[in-house]
């Protein structure tokens, strides 16, 4: 078997973090005897600064033809906030039509989380966020603008199409063997009266029609947040629009150890898919060789595991573990160890764990 990849190493420490986790994906490639072509993509500030350009039409196309890209990150204090998000990644998002976000949440061994009394045993759930619609599908606009009779509308945007599609990877992926079968919807149906009718509807006629034998839950996104930090082990599955899913897998992040360890992916499963750590560029730890690269290394495990290299995927995160278990902490500047060493670490663990 043989893929082909593309990597976008972005701005900032992404370059860096990039290169560790292609390491790791090339150690993960020899040991298990699958073939992998990769292609570099320079979209970021760099690019935009010297040419005007973000994610040019020519480069979607080609980009469609991947099996999985590998994001770094993007953003530069050069560049004004939105113009890199916007123009690269919810473009890439929506034209390649990522309708997943996928956002497995697990505490590792040797990673604190700020949850007193909790460990790896009590955090281990998969948040399936819907990617291209919501709030996000950016439908409104002004009337008045610059008045102090201004007007602004933002409309958040739910076909049946899209909210059945996410519903679906969801139950899915709630019957993988390593899920226990249990999916919660995460909304706000006592507020937000017409989409979330929509996504209660499909939701129970779809787990009805096709998925009797996953466990059904329910809960508003603000009950999530308080159950997030008091009893995160009563999730497994969680399913829910763009404006949600955004904010409560921030959360989640936090209690599984931190942006440092955080890893996502933006999934079309009928086309391509792209893989990003979830922290942001930091600028300022760029060229220092000290950025913890775990997070991007996470995101290579989640994309052998799209790809279906699941035996690799584990070899991955055993390697993390055993990794952690070398640092003297997450932090950046403070691993204890440089960027390279650290993504030397995890290579030549990849080979060594069962």
């Amino acid at each position: 078997m043989s893929y082909k990849l593309a990597s976008i190493p972005g701005d900032g420490t992404g370059p860096e973090v990039v290169r560790e986790g292609l390491k790791v994906l090339e150690a993960a490639a020899s040991r298990a005897g699958f073939g992998y072509t990769l292609e570099e993509y320079d979209f970021g500030a760099e690019r935009y600064l010297r040419t005007g350009e973000t994610l040019p039409d020519t480069a979607v196309e080609e980009l469609r033809e991947f099996d999985s890209i590998f994001l770094g990150a993007i953003g530069h204090p050069d560049v004004a906030p939105g113009v890199l998000e916007q123009g690269i990644l919810l473009r890439a998002r929506f034209d390649l039509d990522l309708y997943i976000n996928l956002r497995p949440v697990k505490l590792l061994p040797g990673v604190q989380t700020p949850i007193s009394g909790k460990g790896p045993e009590d955090i281990d759930f998969v948040v399936v966020r819907e990617n291209t619609e919501g709030l996000y599908a950016s439908t409104g606009g002004f009337l008045r603008k610059g008045t102090l009779d201004e007007i602004a509308v933002q409309e958040s945007v739910n076909t049946r199409k899209g909210v059945d599609r996410c519903l679906r990877h969801a139950f899915d992926y709630a019957q993988r063997p390593d899920r226990k079968g249990e999916l919660t919807l995460c909304g706000k149906t006592n507020v937000l009266t017409y989409a979330w009718d929509l996504w209660w509807r499909a939701f129970n006629e779809i787990g009805d029609a096709d998925y009797p034998e996953v466990k059904r839950e329910y809960a508003h996104v603000d009950a999530i947040c308080m159950w997030f930090l008091k009893n995160p082990e009563w999730f497994d599955v969680i399913v829910t629009d763009n404006m949600f899913g955004d904010i409560i897998t921030d959360l989640a992040a936090m209690i599984q150890g931190g942006l440092g360890i955080a890893a996502g992916g933006n999934i079309n499963p009928e086309g391509t898919a792209m893989f990003e750590p979830m922290g942001g560029s930091a600028p300022k730890y760029a060229g220092q060789n000290k950025i913890n690269p775990l997070a991007a290394i996470g995101a290579v495990q989640m994309m052998l595991d799209h790809l279906g290299e699941r035996e690799a995927a584990g070899w991955v995160e055993g390697a993390l573990i055993r990794t952690i278990g070398d640092l003297d902490s997450l932090a950046a500047g403070r691993m204890g160890k440089t960027t390279e060493a650290v993504g030397d670490l995890v290579a030549c663990y990849v080979g060594e764990v069962a």
